[in-house]
């Protein structure tokens, strides 16, 4: 699987995968979401993706839209595994695109995020696409490990 990662410091090549990741992310959960609202024939708007209010326990839709976020965590996850391929940085980059996705919310909301049903769900969040995205990169690192040192040769 060829990577867009090099074994020198690059600064443009990891903003570049951040850009990425948070676009896999939006992509992902629009797309999740789209479902979400065909199945619950609810009507579509940017409040579903940035509004904190949308994410409720106590509503139907606000439930979908908990599930969607974290069906996205999935998709999140095998972004990590295709762009960054590296166990040891899917953290960051997992909490690189929920910091900025905050500050999105943030200047969206004009308000701080006040409500525990967003906090619960993006920490969900982040600890799927951390934990699935570690793993997928993992058994992707182990499989380059050669464990024999050639041909055996039957003497």
């Amino acid at each position: 699987m060829a990577g867009f990662r090099s074994s020198a410091w690059d600064p443009i090549n990891i903003v570049s995968q951040i850009l990425t990741i948070q676009c896999v992310l939006y992509f992902g959960l629009v797309i999740w979401i789209f479902l979400m609202d065909f199945i619950a024939a609810s009507d579509r708007s940017l409040d579903q993706l940035f509004a904190y209010s949308a994410l409720s326990f106590q509503q139907f839709n606000g439930r979908l839209i908990m599930g969607a976020f974290v069906l996205n965590s999935l998709t999140g996850a095998v972004g990590l595994w295709f762009i960054v391929q590296r166990t040891k940085l899917c953290l960051d980059f997992t909490a690189s695109a929920h910091f900025f996705h905050l500050l999105i919310c943030w200047c969206y909301n004009q308000a701080f995020p006040n409500t525990l049903s967003w906090w619960l769900t993006n920490l969900i969040c982040v600890i799927i696409m951390t934990v699935l995205g570690e793993f997928m990169c993992m058994r992707t690192e182990l499989k380059a490990i050669p464990l024999g040192m050639g041909p055996k040769v039957d003497l």
